[in-house]
């Protein structure tokens, strides 16, 4: 069956079930890459989820994004990090790619990514120091990115620069992965999302042609602010949820089937584990709820959408380790068990408070907002 926007959700489904969960335990167990899951996901045409008709896309907007990344989340995380970064890159090739990336990245046959962050400005993503300069028709690059996800298996990254001519902050470009000048700094070997292939990339006079330049020379901050941190951000908050969702089903599970030999009752007859287990569900709902009010407030361009916007991440983001902790507390010694599954979405729950912006970083700018503060100063 191909995959349309009316019954994607049903061919999400059917995969989630039948290859991301059995894969997502190899995956984390061996840190690689989710190959197989990925190559379905292409071959589905979910991949072109956030990619135009007119590109042989599904249309499916920041809605459709989230929806995908939410319920891939519950199965594995590094899927749904790789989806993620993917559908943000991909955003921004529907603004200013050719006609021909585009209808590559909707087929899947390109897989995006995101390069922003930087040794030197760590979560401060928006102000790269790297550097652009221009010879003739082709720009020489010279960074140090960090923590590019899909760094080894991305088609092209969607690159940040300091402008080469403007006084703004950034300029985007499309750079090739195999462009002569860039190298893998390292291979990621972290405490989750154990395949997401994250890993900095250095670049040393790497040339792209100037025609790879994504939008105005200058214009990066504002491409980031309205388009890239609204899919990455929503996107973000999805996955946390997903693993709440996931790590719900896992710690009821468990306490309805555990029982102890000298007292018949399971675990979920102690009103203590149904407290916490209601509380987990309370959280995971009102994450859920904060993420389609953001997702609409996006949608019908709101006034208040980039609070909105950064509220859902903040909120999920916190939200995900609280109800983590709660499961891992539930389900007791067996939550450090593989078979449980609790102890894989614990860690892979760690990441979504530090990734920029952090959940610290954002809690400031839903102060300066509120204060009537300027938010990049």
């Amino acid at each position: 069956m191909k995959t349309n926007s009316k019954n994607y959700t049903e061919i999400l489904e059917e995969i989630c079930t039948t290859t991301i969960a059995p894969e997502a335990e190899k995956i984390d167990r061996n840190g690689t890459f989710p190959e197989k899951s990925i190559n379905t996901l292409k071959k589905s045409g979910l991949l072109g989820a956030v990619s135009s008709p007119e590109v042989d896309g599904l249309g499916l907007g920041i809605r459709g994004a989230t929806t995908v990344v939410e319920r891939i989340g519950q199965e594995c995380g590094s899927t749904a990090m790789v989806v993620m970064m993917h559908f943000s890159g991909t955003a921004v090739l529907e603004a200013f790619a050719s006609k021909e990336i585009r209808e590559a990245a909707a087929r899947g046959q390109h897989l995006s990514t995101l390069a922003f962050s930087e040794s030197s400005s760590r979560s401060h993503f928006w102000t790269p120091t790297g550097t652009a300069s221009r010879n003739d028709n082709t720009v020489v690059l010279n960074a140090h990115k960090s923590w590019v996800t899909s760094a080894t298996q991305a088609t092209a990254y969607v690159w940040s620069s300091q402008p080469v001519e403007s006084k703004e902050r950034s300029t985007l470009w499309l750079v090739p992965a195999n462009s002569d000048g860039l190298s893998i700094d390292g291979v990621f070997n972290g405490l989750g999302l154990r395949g997401n292939n994250s890993s900095s990339i250095v670049a040393s006079k790497v040339k792209v042609p100037f025609s790879a330049r994504l939008g105005p020379d200058g214009s990066g901050f504002d491409t980031m602010i309205k388009i890239v941190l609204p899919m990455f951000c929503l996107c973000n908050a999805a996955a946390s949820v997903g693993f709440m969702r996931a790590a719900i089903d896992r710690t009821a599970s468990h306490a309805t089937h555990t029982q102890y030999e000298h007292v018949p009752p399971s675990l979920a007859d102690l009103p203590t584990i149904r407290n916490y287990i209601g509380r987990m569900k309370v959280i995971t709902d009102a994450s859920r709820s904060l993420l389609l009010e953001a997702v609409s407030a996006v949608e019908n361009e709101r006034t208040n959408a980039l609070f909105q916007v950064l509220s859902s991440k903040a909120a999920a983001g916190e939200s995900v380790t609280q109800v983590l902790d709660l499961a891992m507390r539930i389900c007791g010694g067996s939550a450090f068990r593989k078979d449980v599954g609790v102890e894989r979405y614990f860690r892979d729950a760690r990441a979504a408070g530090i990734m920029g912006p952090t959940t610290d970083i954002l809690y400031d700018f839903i102060g300066k907002t509120v204060c009537g503060m300027e938010l990049f100063s």
